[in-house]
C-alpha cells in the first residue's frame, strides 16, 4: 500500500472513529436526558393518581383513578386491589380510558413496591412504558408514561448521525486526499529524481549536471531528504569525476607506455634477427637463444600493439569511416585462416552481392581476424567454421560460429574483458593475451554496434552486429582496464 493511500485511510478512520464516538455520546446523551424528564414527569403523575385514590377513598372496581387533572394522554394507571381485580387503564388522547389487556398486566404483577422507576415491556400495541409501583395500604398504584417518543427521538438522531457520518467520511476523503497529495508532492520530486537517476547511464562525471531535488527547505522533513538527496548527488559527482580522471590516467599510461616499448622492442627484435643470421660461429645453444628472443619480442611487440590500440579506441580515436566492402573482408580473412590453419573446415555463407556497411576497413577486418582466429585457437583439429554476412532490418550481422566443445557458461559473462582467459595456461600453443575479443568488443562499439556470443556443447557462435548507417554522435567506448590489471 502507498503512503498516500495509508495516510488517507488514517485520516480517514480518525474521522469516522471521533464521528462514531460523538454520535453515540449524543445519542446515550439524548437517552438519558428524555429518560430523566419522563422519570419527573412519573414522578408528578403517581403524585396525582395518589391523590386521586386518596379523595376517592380505597374503593373497589367502580374507582375511576385514571382521568385527575394534568395527567397527559398515554399515562398507565392502574390500582391491584388484590391478586384478581385491577382498576385502571391508558388515557387515550381524546380523554377516554382504554383497558389493559391482562397481558399486558402481567408483567407488572412482580414488580418491587418501592417507588423506583423502571422501564416495562408491556407487549402489544402499549410496547415499552417507564413504571414505578406504590403501595397504599393494601393495594398497590402503578402508573407508567410511554417510552416510545423517547425511542422516536434516539432514532431520529441515530439517522441524523449515520448521515452526518457519512457525509463527513465523504469530505473527510476528499479533503485528506487533496492535503495528501499537496503534502507529499515534495516527496514525489524526490522520488521521480531518483528514479530518473537511476535509469541514467552513469558513465560521464557530467550526467548528474542539473539533476538536483527543488525541495530543500531545512524547516521540513521532505527538505531535509532533499538536501540529503542532493549532497548524495554532489558525492557520487566527485567520485565518477575522480574516476574518470584516474581511468584517463591509466589510459594515458598505456598508451605512453605501449608506444614507447614499440621502439626497444623493435631493437630487441633486429638485434636478435641478425645476431642469429650473422651467427654461422656461434654456439647451437645460442642461437637457440636468439631465435627464442626473436620470438618472444614478436609476441610482445603483438600485445603492446593490442594495448595501444585499445587506449586509442577508449579516448575515441582510431576509426576512420568510409564505405567497407564486409564481404571481402570475411573473404580475405577466410583464405588466410585456411593457409594458418589447414586442419580446420572453414567455410563462407556470404550474400551474392557485396555488403558494404560504414566503418574502419582495417579495424573491421581485426574484428574477423580476431573471431576466427579465436575458434581456430581454442577448437580442436577438424572443428567447422562459418563466418556468415546476413542483411537485417537496421544493419548488417556478421556470425562466426563453430561445431567445437563450446565454452563454459562460467566464463560467458566475462567473455570480453580485456586480459580473461578461459584457462590459465600462458604457453603459446594453448593460452593468450586475453586481448583479442576485447578488441573485438571495442572496434565494434566504437562503430556504434554490437557483439554478443552464444555457446552450448557443438554450437558456439558470436554474432557482431554493425549498424547501416554511421552513428550520428560520438559512441561510448569500452571500460579501460584498471590499474591493476595494467
Amino acid at each position: 500500500m502507498t503512503l498516500r493511500r495509508r495516510l488517507v485511510l488514517s485520516i480517514v478512520a480518525i474521522v469516522v472513529a471521533l464521528s462514531t464516538v460523538i454520535g453515540a455520546g449524543s445519542i446515550v446523551a439524548l437517552f438519558s436526558i428524555q429518560r430523566a424528564a419522563i422519570d419527573d414527569q412519573l414522578t408528578s403523575a403517581t403524585s396525582r393518581a395518589q391523590r386521586s385514590v386518596e379523595r376517592q377513598g380505597a374503593g373497589g372496581p367502580g374507582l375511576d383513578i385514571t382521568r385527575p387533572s394534568g395527567q397527559a394522554a398515554g399515562t398507565l394507571t392502574l390500582y391491584f386491589l388484590d391478586a384478581r381485580t385491577v382498576v385502571g387503564g391508558v388515557l387515550a388522547q381524546d380523554g377516554d380510558v382504554v383497558a389493559v389487556p391482562d397481558s399486558s398486566t402481567q408483567p407488572l404483577y412482580g414488580l418491587r413496591v418501592d417507588g423506583a422507576t423502571r422501564t416495562v415491556d408491556l407487549g402489544g400495541d402499549l410496547g415499552r412504558y417507564r413504571v414505578t409501583a406504590v403501595s397504599l395500604g393494601t393495594a398497590v398504584l402503578v402508573v407508567g408514561l410511554p417510552m416510545t417518543p423517547v425511542y422516536e427521538s434516539v432514532g431520529k438522531l441515530f439517522g441524523v448521525v449515520l448521515v452526518v457520518t457519512a457525509l463527513a467520511l465523504l469530505a473527510a476523503t476528499g479533503v485528506a486526499a487533496v492535503v495528501v497529495r499537496r503534502s507529499l508532492r515534495p516527496l514525489e520530486r524526490v522520488a521521480e529524481t531518483a528514479s530518473s537517476v537511476a535509469r541514467m547511464p552513469l558513465e560521464r562525471s557530467d550526467a548528474l549536471d542539473g539533476v538536483r531535488v527543488p525541495d530543500t527547505d531545512p524547516r521540513t522533513e521532505v527538505g531535509r531528504v532533499g538536501t540529503a538527496f542532493n549532497r548524495m548527488l554532489g558525492h557520487i559527482a566527485g567520485a565518477m569525476q575522480a574516476r574518470e580522471r584516474s581511468e584517463q590516467k591509466v589510459r594515458q599510461f598505456v598508451a605512453d607506455a605501449s608506444h614507447e616499448l614499440r621502439t626497444p622492442l623493435a631493437s630487441v627484435r633486429g638485434y636478435a634477427e641478425l645476431t642469429r643470421r650473422m651467427g654461422a660461429d656461434l654456439p647451437q645453444d645460442v642461437v637457440y637463444a636468439m631465435s627464442r628472443i626473436e620470438s618472444e619480442s614478436l609476441r610482445m611487440t603483438s600485445m603492446v600493439e593490442d594495448l595501444l590500440l585499445l587506449a586509442r579506441l577508449d579516448e575515441g580515436r582510431e576509426v576512420q569511416f568510409a564505405d567497407v566492402d564486409l564481404t571481402g573482408l570475411v573473404l580475405d580473412a577466410v583464405n588466410d585462416a585456411h593457409a594458418a590453419s589447414p586442419d580446420h573446415v572453414i567455410a563462407v555463407d556470404v550474400p551474392d552481392e557485396p555488403v558494404v556497411v560504414p566503418g574502419d576497413a582495417a579495424r573491421l577486418h581485426q574484428v574477423v581476424v580476431n573471431l576466427v582466429t579465436n575458434a581456430r585457437t581454442h577448437t580442436p583439429e577438424g572443428t567447422r567454421i562459418t563466418v556468415g554476412i546476413a542483411r537485417v532490418t537496421d544493419g548488417v550481422d556478421l556470425t562466426v560460429r563453430d561445431d567445437g566443445q563450446g565454452i563454459d557458461p562460467e566464463f560467458l559473462p566475462k567473455l570480453f574483458e580485456r586480459f580473461a582467459r578461459a584457462d590459465s595456461s600462458r604457453s603459446r600453443s594453448a593460452g593468450s593475451t586475453g586481448l583479442g575479443l576485447a578488441i573485438v568488443d571495442a572496434v565494434v562499439q566504437a562503430h556504434g554496434g554490437r557483439v554478443a556470443v552464444a555457446s552450448v556443447p557443438g554450437d558456439t557462435v558470436f554474432t557482431v552486429h554493425l549498424p547501416g548507417t554511421r552513428p550520428a554522435g560520438p559512441v561510448a567506448g569500452p571500460t579501460a582496464p584498471d590499474e591493476a590489471t595494467v
